[in-house]
């Protein structure tokens, strides 16, 4: 008898005789590709290539927008533009960020922004969220003093923390106008204070040159201006100054670019070293703020970079640094130029920029502004004793730096409450002198802040003119004078912001412990 076989499925048959009677079922035995799992195979793989085709063709689509531009940046006049501004437009095609003014009202954390007229945003516009403290700092109410929103400043508890290193915190709190307003308010402001900045800000706006830069002296000039602007949180996402401030930003890089990093026309004049770190200082507060705000400028890490580290490689021998950046040995030093020097590079410490020598360099002028006190604990222009209107400076220094409770610090501290006053018409009307001893004083806090404070700030507000400039004061040193409107008006702004520019280590101005420095 013959069997049949009929197959049943995949993995057995039947064993039938000829009469169709089952004689048997048998397991069949399953080849190679059943065991490889073929067919499962052959479904998988067509699924995945009719999605990849799918997801290939959404692509397509979706990038393929009209080019923008495609003949690169022309300037809408015909003319010239510069290195930076160029890089900026092409870098900018489609992604553009138009300053909008249906957009809130943007404060930069190192700028100033308005007390309560008119009404104004409360955070940046485009600005990622700034972190401040670990979370375990900030959630130990025993150790941060807080206003509305978390208007922060540090206890003496909190001492480890130096308070002009954690720039993101400052930041944040700058442009918050609840924390500002409540920061104002603590340490002996008022509503005429930020109607008084804005005024002064809205002023240097109107007389912002074509090239985006202010005043004669251009590069310097224009870095007060942008630090005035950073005061008052004003970036190039700002609805009133955004424009104003990326033109200026974009003017000093530009000057950067075309100079190998010096920021001078005069690097080996007695202004150089001046003209050099206060655009030094501007850009590195630039560069923070952009990056804080995903706002990129063409080659500005780049300027920063070189300009930062020129400050660094050509400090004198005795820790100072001198007119021209001469590193002779009879090179002229003073207290005045290592100000700037070490406040631009401060400013530089805060960005991402790694700098060779940054923490040697600032040491090495600390301890030459030590040799320029006196006993009385003032701060001598190239020397102890002269002209003790620096005093300020010493004292800032030491506190931007981490050592506010050295003795160097806590002896000028005294000089200044006992000899310094503000009188627009004497000779004790030297702004410049002021610029260091406001910030100076607030961060010593308590009733150093407030005996200086109350003469200080009616002065500044009794002497803004109608349109927003300040009158020149009797002193006409250190470039005060008639023709000097830029200079006094910048000098003036920055002064008003002390009181929420940086955090104050206290617990604000009308507090004091006994580390109050900033840290």
């Amino acid at each position: 008898m013959s069997l049949l076989e009929k197959t049943l499925n995949n993995t057995h048959m039947e064993l039938y005789d000829e009469q169709g009677n089952v004689i048997r079922v048998e397991e069949k035995k399953a080849g190679w590709w059943e065991k490889f799992g073929g067919t499962s195979f052959i479904i998988a793989a067509l699924f995945h290539v009719v999605l990849l085709l799918i997801g290939g063709f959404w692509i397509l689509k979706t990038i393929n927008e009209p080019d923008i531009d495609k003949g690169g940046f022309v300037p809408p006049t015909g003319g010239t533009v510069s290195l930076a501004e160029n890089k900026l437009k092409m870098k900018t095609q489609v992604q553009h960020m138009p300053v909008s003014t249906s957009a809130r009202r943007v404060f930069a954390d190192n700028a100033v922004s308005p007390y309560a007229i008119p009404e104004q945003g409360t955070d940046m516009d485009g600005l990622s969220s700034l972190p401040s403290l670990s979370s375990s700092a900030l959630s130990d109410s025993s150790r941060i003093g807080r206003g509305p929103s978390s208007a922060l400043s540090l206890t003496n508890a909190d001492s480890s923390h130096k308070m002009f290193d954690h720039m993101e915190l400052i930041f944040s709190n700058r442009c918050s106008k609840e924390d500002r307003l409540f920061r104002l308010k603590t340490n002996g402001g008022t509503p005429a204070c930020e109607e008084a900045v804005l005024k002064g800000l809205r002023w240097l706006k109107a007389n912002q040159n074509d090239d985006g830069s202010w005043g004669p002296q251009k590069n310097a000039m224009t870095g007060l201006v942008l630090l005035a602007y950073f005061g008052h949180c004003e970036t190039p996402k700002s609805t009133e100054f955004g424009d104003s401030c990326q033109k200026a930003i974009l003017y000093l890089v530009d000057y950067g670019m075309k100079n190998d990093g010096k920021l001078s026309g005069s690097m080996a004049a007695n202004a150089g070293p001046y003209e050099h770190a206060i655009a030094t200082y501007a850009l590195a507060e630039a560069a923070t703020f952009c990056k804080q705000a995903n706002h990129e400028i063409p080659s500005l890490a780049e300027v920063t970079e070189k300009a930062g580290q020129y400050i660094i490689d050509n400090q004198h021998e005795n820790g100072g640094w001198a007119y021209g950046y001469s590193k002779a040995d009879n090179a002229h030093n003073d207290s005045s130029v290592v100000g700037w020097q070490l406040q631009a590079l401060k400013a530089c410490s805060h960005t991402d920029i790694k700098f060779k020598g940054m923490d040697t360099s600032a040491k090495k002028g600390l301890k030459y502004l030590a040799t320029c006190q006196a006993p009385d604990g003032s701060f001598g222009y190239a020397g102890p004793g002269g002209r003790t209107s620096l005093t300020g400076v010493g004292v800032l220094c030491h506190q931007m730096w981490g050592e506010g409770k050295s003795k160097e610090a806590r002896e000028g501290v005294k000089f200044i409450k006992k000899n310094f006053k503000l009188d627009w018409k004497t000779t004790d009307s030297d702004l410049y002198s002021h610029y260091y001893a406001s910030q100076a004083m607030m961060q010593a806090g308590g009733s150093d802040w407030k005996s200086y404070n109350s003469d200080f700030r009616d002065q500044l507000l009794n002497n803004q003119n109608s349109d927003g400039s300040w009158k020149a004061p009797a002193f006409s040193g250190h470039g005060q004078s008639a023709n000097s409107t830029v200079y006094n008006t910048t000098l003036c702004v920055l002064m008003m912001e002390v009181y929420y520019r940086f955090l104050n280590s206290s617990g604000g101005g009308n507090a004091r412990s006994s580390n109050s420095e900033i840290e």
